[in-house]
């Protein structure tokens, strides 16, 4: 009897023990719980702070051409955008450190001049180098009548190279946010990233591009106020990429004063911003 009882008790004990020690554990998974929401809490959310913040939120605060566009087109551009920052890296230069935003206010407006196509054709793209103000490059020019080359150094703002790198002041790309002139560093670089790694297009289109180009030339020489930048008289190149800065930037000004142009313009983008609601071009005072 004596035994029976011991080995009741013995039984009992242990099962006080287990009932005890699950209990802990318990307790251990609420402490555990419980510093979540202190300690391991901020942990927790400096790892979200870490994470981009809501595309929509920066690129509505911080972007007028975002701003500019239709909810569907909007829809349809962040994809774009989320699937340019996964694969095109970005460079820091001349000691600036590329953050975040910085990646996504340029991967919206890049990712824009090929919004009207099928696929976004950044394929050839290796990288985009970000540079905090204008940087200086060397350049050689050949003249083509006597063959003498000329070199020297230049200071841009940005540059397409070989179609394989962007190379962009931030200081630009922010000044686009301000400026009412239609001046976009973004759009103009990636115009010619487009220009040099899809060649073509349709003969017609190419000869009223030029016929628009010589009319730019002649008003430069003349002395005219232009609504184009008159850089853009350079040579027809230049001229292509200026036009996209204002057919994205001051759709409804170009289309009044360059009908033609814009049609043009529109055909090749596949899009028709003056028509989007968000376009504010018309409403500003701009004297040309």
């Amino acid at each position: 009897m004596g035994r029976i009882l011991l080995l009741a008790a013995v039984l009992l004990l242990l099962l006080w023990l287990l009932r005890g020690r699950v209990w802990g554990r318990g307790r251990r998974g609420g402490d555990a719980s419980a510093d979540a929401d202190s300690g391991g809490g901020s942990a927790s959310a400096a790892g979200a702070a870490a994470l981009p913040r809501d595309r929509r939120v920066l690129l509505q605060a911080r972007v007028r051409l975002w701003r500019a566009l239709p909810p569907v087109l909007q829809d349809r551009l962040l994809p774009r955008i989320e699937e340019f920052l996964a694969r095109v890296p970005f460079i820091g230069a001349g000691g600036l450190t590329v953050n975040e935003d910085m990646r996504t206010i340029i991967a919206a407006q890049a990712c824009l001049v090929t919004l009207g196509g099928e696929d976004a054709g950044f394929e050839a793209l290796h990288g985009i180098t970000l540079h905090p103000d204008e940087f200086v490059v060397e350049e050689a020019d050949e003249d083509e009548e006597t063959g003498v080359v000329t070199e020297g150094w230049r200071t841009l703002s940005g540059q397409s190279v070989d179609g394989e790198r962007i190379v962009l002041s931030w200081r630009d790309v922010e000044e686009a946010e301000h400026r009412d002139d239609g001046y976009n560093v973004v759009i103009h670089e990636f115009t010619h990233f487009l220009e040099q790694t899809r060649p073509g297009g349709d003969p017609a289109a190419h000869k009223a591009l030029e016929a628009a180009h010589e009319e730019l030339c002649d008003a430069v020489d003349r002395g005219d106020d232009t609504l184009l930048d008159p850089y853009g008289a350079e040579d027809l190149t230049e001229f292509l990429a200026v036009a996209a800065e204002m057919f994205f930037s001051r759709p409804s000004d170009l289309r009044t004063h360059h009908p033609s142009l814009y049609g043009i313009l529109r055909v090749s983008f596949a899009l028709d911003p003056a028509s989007w609601p968000g376009d504010t071009s018309a409403d500003a005072d701009h004297s040309l």
